[in-house]
């Protein structure tokens, strides 16, 4: 079988024109070039592609903000302004830190300077989906071993767009470093390519030409048995992790629907108009996503900051008057004394994540130490124990990450510290989850309908003398 991850659309195309086209055009040079046109170089085909990413992506920003402007929602009346302004969204949704400085006077004392770091998720969705869109037609296009040259010249590309949008749109009051805008808006881009191409191949073998299943077959049987615990463990804290993030989300959306009466008092009173209205609404759109995770930190028991000094959690929040920005008039007031049960959706997580880890059948340990210590009261609650702490750490680890992404600053005055602290929110979450995967591997014998107590063994465990 051909090593080519999927044949490009040209060969397609003349392949199906070669079965209609008459006997007397089939076997010239001008007629085949007519059929299957001139190949397009698969080092432009990368660059094009990642052209056609930044121009999308930009469109995403400026038109909403160009409809705002053309109805008179800006003081300014500079179209550069705008656009300007649009360059620095499109920067800071791939997560290019800006340096803001704010003056009162003349003099260098008056000057304030700080970061704006707080990374719309929603809109960095967009770049990473379009990329990932871009992945798989580059490899649709490409041989293997050939994937890197598109791959290779998209990347380039995109750098160079995001340094470009750096230099032009910086002014002394916003700025991007220009190192920053180069490199950051490669990882969603980057990320995009890869996972496209690799779901287009269909493996990574075919992706770079190393084929795992060789690699493995060299590795004794303990080691592969290691391994597919490790990789259980992994898939069942991400498992926990969004069972518990989707948990926030709907608690999320239920706060908000219970609360509408108070955003839509906010909209009346600051008078958007409609297309100002919409532009508002998309703007908080963009940031749902990091709201979802600030949720997910909420439900774990270390809540969120609104700001300095303004904390929210659940079990009361002390906020400082914050801007008029519709979403937040769903803030949570008072002390709540049902906020506690909002501590079980982790555990509820984990649960499930326990469950679907003893179903997986790869609980490895477990039967190593069964057979190490015979006493089953003494192995199962020891396999348990050590279970809940591996997967509630890959839980830890994985909502660190999210925590991280989603914290930023609004670069000076109070609001210098947004969102979670990142390590003491995956601290209460990882702690939580690993209680709830104890309760969930323990019960799940039962719920599978194993009632003698001995762990379930892989479904289809290989047989080894």
């Amino acid at each position: 079988m051909s090593n080519k991850t999927a044949m490009s659309n040209g060969a397609v195309h003349g392949s199906e024109a070669r079965h209609v086209a008459p006997l007397e055009t089939m076997n010239t040079n001008n007629s085949k070039r007519a059929r299957d046109g001139i190949p397009m170089p698969l080092w432009l085909q990368g660059a094009f592609e990642a052209a056609q990413m930044f121009v999308i992506s930009a469109l995403v920003v400026a038109i909403p903000l160009t409809a705002t402007w053309f109805t008179g929602g800006f003081a300014e009346k500079d179209a550069s302004i705008v656009a300007r302004l649009a360059g620095h969204i499109w920067l800071l949704g791939h997560g290019v830190p800006l340096n803001v400085t704010v003056g009162s006077g003349p003099s260098s004392a008056s000057l304030q300077m700080g970061t704006l770091s707080l990374l719309p998720i929603g809109l960095a969705l967009i770049p990473f989906l379009l990329s990932w869109r871009a992945g798989r037609r580059l490899a649709r296009a490409s041989y293997t071993d050939q994937l890197w040259q598109p791959l290779l010249s998209a990347v380039a590309v995109y750098a160079a767009a995001g340094l470009a949008t750096g230099f032009v749109c910086s002014i002394p009051s916003i700025s991007a470093p220009l190192l920053a805008s180069t490199l950051i808006p490669v990882i969603p881009a980057g990320v995009g390519l890869i996972i496209g191409s690799r779901l287009e191949a269909g493996s990574w073998s075919r992706l770079i030409g190393m084929n795992a299943a060789d690699w493995i077959a060299k590795t004794s049987q303990d080691q592969r048995w290691a391994g597919s615990y490790v990789w259980t463990v992994l898939r069942s804290g991400f498992i926990a992790l969004m069972s518990a993030l989707s948990l926030s989300a709907l608690l999320l959306a239920v706060n908000l629907a219970g609360r509408w009466s108070d955003i839509a008092a906010v909209y009346q009173a600051l008078r958007p108009g409609a297309v100002g209205g919409a532009t508002l609404t998309l703007a908080q759109m963009a940031f749902m996503p990091n709201l979802a995770i600030w949720s997910l930190a909420w439900a774990g028991g270390a809540g969120f900051d609104l700001g300095v000094g303004s904390t929210v959690s659940p079990l009361g929040t002390a906020v400082a008057p914050v801007p008029p920005i519709p979403l937040l008039a769903a803030l949570p007031t008072g002390a709540m004394t049902w906020g506690f049960a909002a501590l079980l959706i982790p555990v509820i997580a984990g649960l499930l994540a326990g469950w679907w880890f003893v179903r997986a059948g790869e609980n490895h340990f477990d039967e190593w130490l069964s057979l190490k210590v015979r006493q089953r009261w003494l192995s199962l609650p020891g396999s348990t124990l050590f279970l809940g702490t591996v997967i509630g750490v890959s839980a830890m680890a994985m909502s660190w990450v999210l925590f991280w992404l989603s914290q930023g600053s609004l670069g000076i005055g109070r609001l210098t510290h947004l969102g979670p602290d990142p390590l003491t929110a995956a601290l209460w979450i990882g702690a939580e989850v690993a209680l709830g995967v104890m309760l969930g591997s323990l019960l799940a014998p039962w719920l599978e309908g194993e009632h003698n107590g001995l762990p379930l063994m892989r479904r289809n465990e290989e047989v080894v003398e």
